[in-house]
């Protein structure tokens, strides 16, 4: 193989990582705790927030939802990572590219 071919297929093998990724940054992930639904882009930009509003809430359980909505959060991360990791992964682990 020419150093030209081997250039060609790098550069389509880019091209292939670039739409992946494109993909995965325009997908939108839930996360969700028990009164917590967190929505987020693959860019892990929150993009909405929602609390079950059928639920009163009083003071003493602003400190819970405060950890329902961490939760919620890290879920949908996570969900971003392992969406990254699927169809990321048969590229390889190339340092530097994302």
């Amino acid at each position: 193989m020419n150093i030209q071919a081997m250039m060609k297929q790098a550069q389509n093998l880019q091209k292939e990582m670039m739409k992946v990724k494109e993909e995965i940054d325009s997908t939108e992930f839930i996360g969700e705790s028990s009164l917590v639904k967190v929505t987020i882009k693959g860019t892990k930009e929150v993009v909405k927030i929602e609390i079950d509003k059928s639920n009163s809430l009083d003071a003493d359980d602003l400190e819970m939802l405060e950890d329902m909505i961490v939760v919620a959060m890290n879920t949908a991360m996570k969900k971003v990572d392992e969406m990254t990791e699927k169809k990321m992964g048969k590229f390889g682990n190339i340092p530097g590219l994302f």
